[in-house]
């Protein structure tokens, strides 16, 4: 065996490893990956605690250059054994395994910049190929096409919401003015946003009697139009969801309403087409 056989054949190892799961090698590796992802991630974490930075920044920063030499050589080995390297690359995992390294490397030059490590959450994606979990995607294929068919009516209904917090922001400025806390009328909106949508953070108030009762007037609409956009988005699911069962027909009693991996018809047992 020359040269050349002995590369190809350690490239081909070395993609069941780290590209496959069907081996027990490769189920390891990817085990050993994600837990290594998460570590790292933790000690980004970790690191943001001042206390803890101040007395432990030299272990942080040690542990983490050597998962980021880590992950620098195995994201090497993956371009190197890959089939097709710039498919990889160019790829969802290959753009999030090289953004996941180089934020340790421009930490050298931008100081803080480390912590868009947390990105490597994004890597543990792998989660999904590695237990078997693709097939749930198309679960969240009908989520983002509901997504998708809703975004106009959802647009607009976010459109007359920020009209009507215009409009309430601008009179609360008039009526409470800025020694009541509004200041100006971005403000005055940024207020009534946050009690149309009744998270309330209580750091300004109205304090005139007309404010307060425009204020209850925003709170009371903020109910009332709270559940607008989840009644749009729950009717797009059910519609997806129907389209999704309309796919398949069976052939023999022309039947619709079979879920689309459906084998065989429901009502009369035949088998039914592939799609």
């Amino acid at each position: 065996m020359n040269s050349e056989d002995d590369n190809n054949a350690l490239k081909e190892k070395l993609y069941k490893t780290i590209f496959g799961h069907d081996t027990p090698e490769g189920k390891l590796f990817d085990i050993v990956l994600i837990y290594m992802i998460l570590f790292s991630v933790l000690i980004v974490v970790l690191d943001s605690v001042s206390y803890l930075s101040r007395h432990y920044s030299v272990y942080f920063v040690t542990l983490e250059w050597i998962l980021t030499i880590f992950f620098t050589i195995e994201y090497g080995l993956r371009i190197y054994s890959s089939p097709n390297r710039w498919s990889y690359v160019f790829s969802y995992y290959g753009i999030v395994d090289l953004i996941a390294i180089i934020p340790t490397y421009l930490s050298l030059f931008v100081g803080g910049i480390s912590y868009l490590l947390i990105i490597r959450l994004l890597r543990v994606l792998r989660v999904f190929r590695i237990l078997k979990l693709v097939r749930y995607l198309s679960e969240v294929n009908v989520l983002v096409r509901s997504l998708a068919m809703s975004r106009r009516k959802i647009f607009i209904f976010f459109s007359v919401v920020l009209v009507l917090a215009t409009i309430f922001g601008s009179l609360m400025f008039i009526i409470e003015g800025p020694e009541n806390g509004f200041t100006s009328i971005p403000k005055s909106i940024y207020w009534t946003i946050v009690t149309i949508t009744t998270v309330g953070y209580g750091d300004i108030t109205p304090h005139t009697v007309l404010g307060q009762i425009i204020a209850s007037l925003v709170m009371l609409m903020g109910y009332s139009i709270i559940a607008v956009p989840t009644g749009i988005f729950t009717a797009e699911i059910a519609q997806e969801i129907q389209r999704q069962r309309e796919i398949k027909c069976c052939q023999n009693c022309e039947r619709s309403g079979h879920e689309r991996d459906a084998d065989y018809c429901r009502h009369c047992g035949v088998e039914l087409p592939d799609n």
